[in-house]
């Protein structure tokens, strides 16, 4: 974690008397700089308050409870979320209440999931894996807190 992401979280427990330990991980959204910039954007608007991604059994999954700094694309802290819900399951499984907090497009099922499909497809792709309907997921809800 670079100094400005430490002071930023540093102040952040100062500010809330929370023990600095709570911190799950600081991250950017998506593979790209503007992809990243537009969901902190909607995080930090409190429009995008769920995200999904592929699992992968090594990672370890969000703690419920814990906070995540999200990250622009330019790797600086943009806001603090605490993990609320944190599920694994088939993406066929995804809800469209789910695709609906994720705050993307329209809001509706039928774009999330093309999104995600060709987000999800390319990154398979690159790790020698194939995506399909049945490919696990982590789906994760959180709060924006500040």
């Amino acid at each position: 974690m670079n100094a400005q992401i430490e002071q930023y979280w540093r102040n952040f427990c100062n500010e809330r008397a929370i023990n600095p330990s709570e911190l799950d991980e600081a991250f950017a959204f998506g593979d790209t700089k503007k992809m990243a910039d537009k969901l902190a954007d909607l995080v930090n608007r409190g429009i995008k308050t769920a995200t999904t991604s592929i699992y992968v059994p090594e990672d370890s999954l969000a703690q419920v409870g814990k906070y995540c700094i999200i990250l622009d694309g330019s790797n600086k802290p943009v806001c603090v979320v605490q993990n609320k819900v944190c599920e694994v399951m088939p993406f066929k499984q995804v809800s469209q209440e789910h695709a609906y907090h994720e705050g993307e497009g329209d809001r509706t099922y039928a774009y999330w999931h093309q999104a995600h499909v060709d987000f999800f497809t390319k990154e398979c792709k690159e790790e020698g894996w194939t995506f399909n309907d049945e490919t696990l997921v982590v789906c994760e809800v959180f709060a924006k807190i500040s």
